[in-house]
């Protein structure tokens, strides 16, 4: 026995009901939860891009006032120094003072506009008399004019930043400059200020030069290094301030604001990860739906009771519908209790049917179910059938069979023979065909032949052996005949039998078509798919 197709295997309405449920609930929860994470989630990131951009727009603002300060000292000392320039009592008193009074440099010196080493603090007296050829010192000597020099490494390796200010004398000439120097893997007063606000939770701030070098980051060995692909560094070394989500080249997901430090054009960002920020958000979304799974089971239980009771009587009305022909069809529909409309509809439609169907069967007893020439089905009878396979779900193949030139055989031989033609036809279909098949006659020499629960292939394989067998009869004095035969087979496709029939009837003209005494098998794409013989 042939599998029933899934197209035929029906969920019943309790089921349904509950799935359908199921489904908006699940649907709208999940909905509800993902709108709310997302929700959420952007305002983390929002509240998080915008503390950050707060945090450098800050540092920045600090990191300008500690140069603008270092400005100040610088200047008045070197107004002092312009008046002194060649006293060098005066110079080393005045480094001096500025590396012990204020404490915001690791070394101070002054420099001839030639770029040698005139005067230095204490810590640094060795390199008097050096002539400066790189670093911040010749760029001071260019510019001169206050000056955040470019961070250069000195002999012994150290990472050198270098703020200068111009000494002029009394006529306004350029003497050289006094130059701050500040080490940048080591303690500093620019150090400590930007190491307040490093965190713990992955969170930290660095700060890069208008060349992209790396001039302060909390992991000391990272100074000095230069950040080529950082799309905050991009951003921020334009002069642009602001805040960005960014993946690190250890390809963490930051979440950084950036601000730029005017004074020195240089750029702070600061940044925490992506995971870090949305963490609590997660636990948050767990706890949801901790607390919201005892709703949703009471929910579900709910909605299997309700559904419970509302498809009792429908499934009951399912259960007779396929017992209409049982006696007690009638007492059993009476007995269903119609507690709503379309249940009292359903049952009256029903016994309205069950009195349809008794009225048919006596019609069918008195008309003449098989056509009187051949003994095949008739037309009404056909119908009927079909309509009982189609109201069953069982899925059948249909045969269209059309005798090749048959108008020739009853011009040349008079309808008498063509009749035995048609009688002798019947018969050798009568033979091929099975219990469960259905031999018809719809038209003067078409035939149909119903193949129930049979699918495409054997369907072919029958009608290729029908047509074979036609092709090897003989009829005196008729000769040789032979059939053109049209394939068709259920689907989830096709919608009705009706529809069936008229596909498998275009195959049988494209059999005629493509030169007849062959099967052809209906396809949706081509209307007609050919088979060689």
């Amino acid at each position: 026995m042939l599998p029933t197709p899934f197209y035929s295997r029906m969920l019943n309405i309790k089921t349904l009901i509950v799935f359908l449920a199921f489904l908006v609930m699940f649907i709208t929860l999940v909905n509800t939860l993902y709108a709310s994470y997302k929700v959420q989630k952007n305002q983390l990131i929002k509240h998080t891009l915008d503390t950050n951009q707060a945090y450098t727009q800050k540092l920045a603002a600090a990191t300008d006032d500690l140069i603008n300060a270092a400005y100040e000292q610088l200047g008045f000392a070197a107004n002092i120094i312009g008046t002194n320039f060649s006293d060098l009592s005066v110079l080393m008193q005045e480094v001096e003072r500025i590396q012990y009074q204020t404490r915001t440099f690791n070394s101070v010196t002054v420099v001839s506009k030639e770029g040698e080493i005139l005067a230095a603090s204490s810590n640094r007296l060795n390199i008097i008399g050096l002539t400066l050829t790189v670093g911040g010192g010749p760029e001071a000597i260019a510019v001169k004019k206050p000056l955040v020099g470019t961070p250069h490494l000195t002999r012994a390796g150290e990472l050198l930043l270098l703020i200068s200010y111009p000494i002029f004398n009394a006529k306004g000439e350029y003497l050289g400059y006094l130059g701050g120097s500040l080490y940048l893997k080591k303690d500093s007063i620019l150090n400590e200020l930007l190491g307040e606000h490093f965190h713990q939770d992955g969170s930290y701030i660095y700060v890069v030069d208008k060349n992209k070098q790396l001039i302060y980051h909390p992991e000391q060995a990272k100074v000095g290094e230069f950040v080529l692909d950082n799309a905050a560094i991009n951003k921020v070394i334009n002069n642009e301030s602001g805040s960005i989500q960014l993946t690190t080249s250890n390809g963490i997901e930051m979440l950084a604001g950036f601000s730029t430090i005017k004074t020195a054009g240089w750029g702070v960002i600061a940044q925490r990860p992506l995971k870090t920020t949305l963490s609590s958000l997660d636990e948050l979304m767990i706890q949801v739906g901790y607390y919201t799974l005892p709703l949703v089971l009471f929910t579900l239980v709910l909605i299997g009771l309700l559904a419970n009771y509302i498809s009792r009587p429908l499934c009951r009305l399912a259960s007779i519908a396929g017992k209409m022909n049982s006696s007690k069809a009638e007492a059993n529909l009476m007995n269903i209790k119609a507690w709503y409309f379309e249940i009292s509809e359903l049952k009256k439609a029903m016994l309205e049917g069950l009195g349809l169907n008794n009225n048919q069967i006596i019609q069918l007893k008195e008309d003449a179910a098989t056509d009187p020439l051949t003994g095949a089905v008739n037309r009404r009878s056909l119908h009927l059938l079909l309509k009982k396979l189609e109201q069953k779900n069982i899925p059948i193949s249909a045969l269209v069979i059309d005798i090749d030139h048959f108008k020739a055989v009853n011009d040349t031989f008079g309808h008498a023979l063509g009749d035995k033609v048609l009688i002798e036809l019947t018969q050798l279909m009568q033979k091929v065909s099975r219990k469960q098949d259905i031999v018809a006659r719809t038209g003067g020499e078409e035939f149909l032949l119903i193949l129930p629960s049979t699918p495409s292939d054997l369907a072919w394989t029958i009608a290729e052996r029908l047509r074979e067998r036609v092709a090897k009869m003989q009829i005196e004095p008729v000769g040789k005949l032979t059939v053109s035969i049209g394939i068709a087979t259920s689907s989830k496709h096709i919608k009705s039998n009706e529809e069936l029939l008229k596909r498998a009837d275009l195959a049988m003209y494209q059999a005629k078509k493509l030169g007849r005494n062959r099967c052809e098998v209906f396809d949706t794409s081509k209307k007609a798919h050919i088979h060689p013989n």
